[in-house]
């Protein structure tokens, strides 16, 4: 299969290329920045374009048979539109092209009624303080894109991890429809579910939540590195 990744350099992305690419797929990796993601590697092509350029897009996703995106942003207090003004640009791309089959990345958040089991600390400090406040303008955002993708013809599938940290290996994650029961996804966990959810097509046209169970991050290490490090 010829897959278009969209956030192809981003922390996800590049494990998206990665697992993709090992499984036999060709790879269409779209990013702002080539950096790392050098030419070369069998049934690997770079395309340097704005995922929110619809022009760009087109071009991008014509002769492809799904489409992936990981495409992300930081926190910030200005509005963010990256969600909802790439998820215009592919799936009008997609719908020009016959192109039906979508996958990108959204965020537990956007299930209002998810609140992880016995996760106190995280429910009553960590999420208000950091998801809904801190994270209020991205969120926001993410909500405008699954509403858009929702009322499209594809078939879409809005993937929801919860907490992203960095993890060597894939391990045994847990997926459900709607949002999952948990606080932390390994972004391994979180590419190789999206992979196996374009083979699979159990969530076709829903949420599909996503959490690793076999193992937890270090939360201060977590802090540090999603948000302290990277600013």
């Amino acid at each position: 299969m010829r897959i278009a990744v969209f956030g192809a350099n981003g922390p996800t992305g590049r494990h998206l290329t990665d697992q993709a690419l090992t499984a036999g797929h060709e790879v269409v990796a779209v990013t702002r920045r080539p950096g790392s993601l050098l030419p070369g590697r069998p049934g690997l092509a770079v395309a340097v374009a704005d995922a929110t350029d619809p022009a760009a897009v087109d071009a991008v996703i014509a002769g492809t048979d799904a489409v992936l995106s990981a495409l992300g942003a930081r926190f910030g207090k200005e509005t963010i539109t990256v969600y909802s003004a790439s998820a215009t640009a592919i799936t009008r791309a997609m719908t020009r092209h016959g192109v039906k089959r979508l996958l990108t990345v959204s965020s537990s958040i956007a299930d209002p009624s998810w609140r992880p089991t016995g996760a106190h600390l995280f429910n009553h400090v960590l999420d208000p303080l950091v998801n809904r406040r801190l994270g209020r303008t991205l969120h926001e955002d993410m909500r405008r894109m699954e509403a858009l993708i929702r009322r499209t013809d594809l078939d879409w599938t809005l993937v929801r991890p919860s907490g992203l940290f960095e993890h060597p290996v894939v391990t045994e994650y847990h997926t459900a429809e709607t949002s999952a029961d948990g606080v932390f996804t390994a972004r391994t966990d979180l590419a190789a579910s999206m992979l196996r959810e374009l083979d699979e097509r159990r969530y076709v046209r829903t949420a599909m939540g996503v959490i690793t169970t076999a193992v937890k991050p270090n939360v201060a290490k977590l802090i540090w590195h999603e948000g302290v490090k990277k600013k």
